[in-house]
């Protein structure tokens, strides 16, 4: 584990295995480097195995033309842009460049943002994004902060990085109008592409048109590779200029300039990428807000910033992942403007979620209980009332600092409150309760208000009952309906006795559609039971047997399960005066005859209109093509 300590990041993936780091003899399962778990496609992968040689051997070609290859999949000119041995090279050169005495920047963010700038001796502006408001930049008040620090350079991170917070693009171009004196400003969108709250929410075209204004991309995390290092910038040409000129000739590999011309082959497979990556995200953010105490922050990146529950300790938390589950995880706790109590959770698959779900259930609760195999909405109706949560043993506990004063045991003037969250109101011009000495006349304490945040608080999904019974219903009175004469010849149905409501038709006028009537039917003790059980039982039961009960009929509540076939009513034209068919000619037989059979394999089938082959009361067709048909549909036209 000392290779996390004294660094602002954390140790590479190669570094972790040439110590021999194995999570308990399992592979490792990266929750810590932001990148496209679906990009490059095997294919791809296939493609660069079978170049792999020539990659290694011979040089590439010059930024210039990879970078004309780029402009041309992106739909820019190549003279507004600049690639880089990835985007840290290029904040580098930013720097170097362009931030002549200070620099404002939203914390926590990138760290390369803040590191790279105090490295070269350049005045650190720090505007620290309020938790309480889920760490969402307010754009009105960043630029009264540069203005009131008297910052030259300001940069936004968008989506921001770790919180994944995105700031729409009405906005920042308000940002880029009042900011428009300054020396330079930055937007970092290697996150963008991830993002789908906004159809097009980047600011590449604004940037080209603005003197003073850079728009940062990371193809590396775009595309799932990290280990290429390529990333680009979009400026007006006048700026791209200053940071294109000063470049190495061949500061870009083969791998990249191999990855660049292959992009345009597999730009249909990127964008399915990114569209099961948001799917990914959205699942993964709800599974981890159903564990007990876990804060999770909502992202528009391809990552998840969450809050460990109250006083856990953010680095035993990593640790204890990693050596017992083979989980690495970012802590947060090397980020100004965070704290050990945050983590940043890569997006991944189920099968990877599914790892780290029991993971940090098994470290912070002792128990896998709310790690689910499965999504909420795929598991079967459990009633939470009656489960009780395992005793769980508490993580250690990380002391707290306390603060040095309070704010509201300070005495405030007369007739003004001396909290603006709510803590303290002002009640008129006499003492009220809760108001004791050195406390001003109307100053009146109050409970604290809990924290506000817009982030999704765990609570475990409540999920309903697997039955419950209806409410009753009024109980409409029912007409009693004739009952149509059943022929003697005709055998009798054998129907599903059932609780249940049956139709009863009446004769109608020929042409005219039979009215449906719901007739009664008893109810059975065991249905009963559970009626009165759940004191959903009606007032009024109905004790009526069959379609011959008398009288009026009171409505019975009944379960749609248990409708039967026979119950569904039937449709279509009555008393068209066709008689009754005899049960001899109810249906007519089938035989089949040895050598007509024969007869009509040896010769060619002769070819029926489909029509015909529906209808043949002549029965002309071969034998295995005839089948019964009721006498009465071969006297009827009607389609009924």
């Amino acid at each position: 584990m000392e290779l996390f300590r004294g660094t602002a990041h954390s140790p590479s993936f190669f570094a972790l295995n040439r110590a021999g780091v194995t999570g308990g003899g399992q592979e490792l399962v990266d929750f810590c480097i932001p990148c496209n778990p679906y990009f490059p496609t095997p294919a791809m992968f296939a493609v660069m195995a079978v170049r792999l040689r020539d990659i290694l051997t011979y040089y590439p070609s010059s930024a210039e033309t990879i970078t004309a290859e780029l402009a041309d999949v992106l739909g820019l000119q190549p003279q507004t842009m600049a690639m880089g041995n990835g985007s840290t090279e290029l904040i580098t050169w930013i720097d170097h460049l362009l931030v002549k005495e200070s620099l404002a920047v939203p914390i926590p963010t990138f760290g390369r943002w803040t590191d790279q700038p105090m490295e070269t001796g350049k005045r650190v502006d720090m505007f620290q994004l309020p938790e309480m408001s889920g760490f969402a930049l307010d754009p009105n008040a960043f630029v009264n902060f540069v203005r009131s620090r008297g910052s030259r350079v300001a940069v936004i991170c968008n989506p921001n990085n770790p919180d994944g917070g995105l700031v729409s693009r009405q906005a920042l171009i308000g940002i880029m109008d009042a900011l428009a004196d300054l020396d330079l400003i930055v937007i970092d969108e290697s996150f963008l592409e991830f993002a789908d709250a906004e159809a097009y929410p980047s600011v590449v075209d604004e940037a080209i048109l603005r003197p003073n204004v850079i728009v940062l991309r990371s193809l590396g995390k775009n595309f799932g590779l990290h280990g290429v290092r390529f990333g680009y910038l979009v400026a007006n040409p006048s700026l791209a200029v200053q940071i294109r000129s000063r470049l190495p000739k061949w500061n870009l590999n083969s791998f990249a300039e191999v990855i660049v011309f292959m992009l345009k082959r597999y730009r249909q497979e990127y964008v399915e990428s990114l569209r099961m990556l948001s799917r990914d995200r959205q699942q993964m953010t709800t599974q981890l807000a159903g564990l007990p105490g876990m804060t999770v922050y909502p992202s528009q990146g391809n990552f998840v910033f969450v809050k460990l529950p109250a006083g856990t300790d953010g680095t035993w938390v990593r640790d204890q992942l990693l050596s017992q589950h083979g989980v690495l995880v970012r802590e947060c706790g090397n980020k100004l403007g965070s704290s050990s109590q945050f983590m940043r959770l890569v997006v991944r698959s189920q099968p990877d979620v599914q790892r780290l779900l029991t993971g940090l259930s098994t470290v912070l609760y002792g128990t896998s209980f709310y790690a689910p195999q499965v999504s909420w909405d795929q598991q079967p109706s459990l009633d939470y009332s009656y489960q009780q949560p395992p005793q769980l043993a508490a993580a250690p506990v990380a002391q707290e600092p306390q603060p040095m004063y309070s704010a509201a045991a300070l005495p405030a003037p007369q007739g003004v409150s001396g909290d603006l969250y709510g803590q303290a109101s002002f009640a008129g011009t006499g003492t009220g309760a809760g108001t004791g000495p050195g406390a001003s006349a109307g100053y009146v304490q109050q409970q604290p208000l809990p924290e506000l945040s817009p982030a999704y608080v765990a609570t475990p999904p409540a999920q309903p009952p697997l039955y419950q019974a209806p409410a009753a219903l009024p109980q409409p009175q029912m007409v009693q309906a004739p009952q149509p004469q059943i022929p003697q010849q005709q055998a009798p149905v054998q129907q599903f006795q059932a609780p249940q409501l049956q139709p009863a038709q009446s004769q109608a006028p020929q042409g005219q559609a039979p009215f449906m009537q719901m007739a009664p039917q008893p109810q059975s003790a065991q249905y009963q039971g559970a009626q009165a059980q759940t004191s959903q039982m009606p007032m009024a039961q109905v004790q009526a047997q069959g379609a011959q009960a008398q009288g009026t009929a009171a409505y019975a509540q009944t379960r749609p399960e248990e409708t039967t076939i026979d119950q569904i009513p039937a449709y279509g034209q009555q008393g068209t005066g066709i008689p009754e068919p005899s049960p001899m000619e109810r249906t007519q037989a089938m035989t089949y005859d040895p050598a007509e059979l024969k007869a009509a394999a040896a010769a060619a089938a002769p070819v029926v209109p489909l029509s015909e082959q529906d209808d043949d009361p002549t029965g002309q067709t071969p034998a295995l093509m005839r089948y019964p048909r009721p006498a009465a549909y071969l006297q009827d036209d009607s389609t009924a």
